[in-house]
């Protein structure tokens, strides 16, 4: 029975799914801070957050019994993922949950700043009754520009289309093309030719002020600008002075380089001066439907991990997807540092003890190495010694047989 902590509120169906395994279940509705992580980690098995929460290296370190890590939204950039290899902890997250809830959001403020709507919806909240069609336009006819082509701005492509934009967009990596979207070579080029930019990029390190001054500079004049990705990637000075100056008519951001631990807390910053901007608290992907969707895929796929050992979908450890070992007394799952020979090692382990594998599977990933084998007698004593003593082990997990009626 697995020791479960939820931080920031994700779907109760998530205690759902855990409860349907027998695990124990508790609820911290915040996020935490490294020290308080320290002591709430030290009895838990499996540890589900949001975006706030940073389990550290120093975090996972001082949590032996941590086993897996499940990121109830789409990044994992607030997690030490190479601290997680190293320590055999496997992490998953839901790439594609909320991926249409982003795209709503995006596309709605493209309409609704292209119109002038919120500039329009505070002048009349101040009291003043203005009625015109000054700087407002249609968005069909109009050219979306999409930074980042993954799940999220290939979606958002086809939803743009359908209301009818023309997209271009960039990606460093080479991506097929969806309806009548055009790829383009370079940044200069989609900047220059886009009435609306959205970015739609990761949250990497090295992706940090990647919307920078420089290319405020190169945007259409008069476009406007959507960040639902990461606060950190977009220079917000920058932002402000391009709103001050006109060179943009208005932008919609959801995420912010600093933002509040809680609901409830103060939160400032330069860009609320401007009537031309939609200013949103990080709830791209904060629908109902989204974070349900959410809560029941990355629940199961812990329980997955937890019951069974299956990886699939892990973002750090290698992915197998092992059978359901119906015929086997016990399943024992490896994790060990990617070595020639190190399958061999095991198997004439086994073999010396005259244990009999009935199921075996391995999976690299750059310097891990994960392995799944199904037994019809018990491991021994001597096998998990063996295997733990081992300069290549990492993380051993033995597990009884699944009853799958």
């Amino acid at each position: 029975m697995a020791n479960i902590l939820l931080l920031e509120d994700p779907h109760t169906i998530a205690d759902t799914t855990f409860e349907k395994y027998g695990c124990q279940v508790r609820r911290i509705p915040s996020s935490l801070s490294e020290e308080e992580l320290l002591t709430e980690l030290a009895d838990v098995d499996i540890v589900g957050l949001r975006s706030k929460t940073h389990i550290t290296r120093k975090v996972i370190e001082s949590a032996p019994r941590l086993a897996a890590i499940g990121a109830f939204c789409i990044g994992t950039n607030q997690i030490d993922l190479s601290a997680a290899s190293e320590a055999g902890i496997a992490v998953f997250n839901a790439p594609y949950s909320n991926t249409r809830s982003v795209v709503e959001m995006a596309i709605s403020e493209i309409i609704a700043l292209i119109r002038h709507l919120p500039a329009r919806n505070k002048v009349l909240q101040r009291g003043t009754w203005e009625k015109s069609a000054a700087g407002a336009h249609e968005v069909r006819g109009k050219t979306l520009g999409i930074i980042g082509y993954g799940s999220i701005g290939s979606q958002l492509s086809v939803l743009a289309e359908a209301v009818g934009m023309r997209v271009l967009f960039y990606d460093i990596v080479e991506k097929l093309a969806i309806g009548n979207a055009r790829r383009v070579n370079s940044l200069d080029e989609l900047l220059a030719n886009s009435d609306a930019v959205s970015l739609h990029i990761d949250g990497r390190e090295s992706n940090a002020g990647f919307f920078s001054r420089e290319l405020f500079a190169k945007m259409k004049p008069g476009a406007v600008f959507i960040n639902l990705a990461r606060g950190h990637v977009v220079d917000l000075e920058a932002l402000q002075e391009v709103l001050e100056s006109g060179a943009i008519s208005g932008a919609g951001i959801d995420v912010y380089p600093s933002e509040p631990a809680a609901n409830g807390e103060e939160f400032h910053t330069k860009l609320q001066k401007f009537d031309n901007i939609i200013l949103t608290p990080h709830i791209g992907g904060s629908t109902m439907e989204a974070q349900k969707s959410i809560g029941g895929f990355v629940s199961e796929k812990l329980m997955q991990y937890w019951q069974r050992g299956e990886t699939h979908m892990s973002v750090n450890l290698p992915n197998l997807a092992p059978s359901p070992g119906v015929d086997s007394l016990y399943r024992i799952g490896w994790v060990h540092r990617n070595t020639p020979g190190a399958l061999a090692r095991v198997n004439q382990l086994f073999a010396n003890e005259g244990i009999n594998i009935t199921y075996q599977s391995l999976a690299t990933r750059g310097p891990y190495g994960y392995i799944v084998m199904d037994t019809t007698a018990e491991i021994s004593p001597t096998v998990i010694d063996e295997l733990q003593s081992s300069p290549a082990h990492i993380r051993l997990r033995i597990l009884k047989q699944q009853n799958e009626n």
